[in-house]
């Protein structure tokens, strides 16, 4: 029997209470489908940062190494932590150490979930640079406090940064519908952005069998709007990706179904699995939490681990539940409730 070893970080708020539900579904698919997982859970959060000013140890990353993957609750607690600091001491490191550059974010709606646009065959993923552009981290402030104080953040776009997002984007569309859209702004950023489009346009060669687009960031938001279903792997920078996924979140029924993935696609080291939405303090602990998306990404989890027979049951227990109305709608169901009704589903 093959057994996987993930670290848990459940993290802030909700984090604890998305990540029990999700390993509940994930050990059922395990004894399913005959695999074990043997999990280890790692306290580092906001909490922690306030009791040992840091928001994991020094030997975090060395630590998290020799697991097969990383599982991640919710991260941050802004009124105790600012969220620059909960940001760049945990998940922003991780992503860069482990060199996991390709963000997965599917937004499609599920079975009994109703979106807030005209139409539902939509079935997008994007993919999203995770490691470097407008998140890179480069730049600083001088003279702080005074009246001529300056702040620089500096966007770093690498040619093998934007070309390995762009070819693992390639490589989805060619498994899926054949239709890449590059997603940037390059008639107002024209050293970065252009850069980015004349690599889109190098590779496309190289994918005659796939049908590129070039969109800019603005009108890409109106288009997942008025005509999502004619979208299918969208690939972004940093930035971009970021605030696109969230609209797609949006038109596929709020935050609570919103997976993704923090892939290391040379599998070099530990890839990372965490549901979009945050930490929601004011409701953590009381058993309101919506959990798909947290168990949707750790569907995510198996299938990058080989499992993909297990995660695909997952995502057909989901939807067994939503279509009976089960999580579909925000407040309606505990977060034991859905829970169980999709571990249910995964019994049979």
């Amino acid at each position: 029997m093959t057994t996987y070893r993930l670290a848990l970080i459940p993290g802030d708020g909700i984090g604890v209470d998305v990540t029990d539900a999700a390993m509940a579904a994930l050990k059922v698919a395990a004894r399913r489908y005959g695999f074990a997982l043997e999990t280890e859970s790692f306290p580092w959060s906001c909490d922690y940062y306030l009791k040992t000013g840091a928001m994991m140890p020094e030997d975090g990353i060395e630590t998290l190494r020799g697991f097969d993957a990383i599982y991640l609750g919710a991260v941050g607690w802004p009124d105790t932590v600012p969220d620059a600091v909960s940001l760049h001491g945990l998940l922003l490191p991780i992503r860069k150490a482990f060199d996991q550059y390709a963000n997965i974010r599917p937004h499609r709606l599920l079975a009994g979930v109703e979106g807030p646009l005209k139409t539902s065959t939509f079935d997008i993923l994007c993919i999203r640079e995770n490691t470097e552009g407008e998140y890179s981290g480069a730049g600083g402030r001088v003279h702080q406090g005074k009246d001529n104080e300056v702040a620089v953040e500096t966007s770093v776009f690498t040619r093998t940064g934007v070309e390995r997002i762009l070819r693992f984007g390639f490589e989805q569309a060619k498994a899926r519908r054949g239709h890449l859209t590059s997603v940037t702004k390059s008639n107002a950023q024209k050293y970065s952005m252009v850069f980015w489009d004349e690599v889109t346009r190098e590779l496309a060669a190289e994918y005659p069998e796939v049908t590129v687009s070039h969109m800019h960031i603005d009108a890409m938001a109106a288009k997942m709007v008025m005509a999502p279903q004619d979208l299918d792997v969208v690939v972004a920078s940093n930035l971009f990706g970021d605030i696109l996924t969230d609209l797609g979140a949006a038109i596929q029924g709020g935050l609570g179904f919103a997976a993704s993935a923090n892939i290391c696609p040379d599998r070099l080291g530990p890839s990372m699995f965490e549901p979009v939405h945050g930490s929601a303090p004011d409701i953590a602990g009381q058993n309101i939490a919506n959990p798909i998306a947290a168990i949707w990404s750790g569907s995510q989890m198996l299938d990058h681990l080989g499992e993909g027979e297990a995660a695909a049951a997952i995502l057909r227990a989901i939807e067994e539940a939503t279509a009976k109305g089960i999580g579909a709608r925000p407040g309606q169901n505990s977060t034991d409730e859905i829970t169980k009704t999709i571990c249910a589903a995964l019994e049979v």
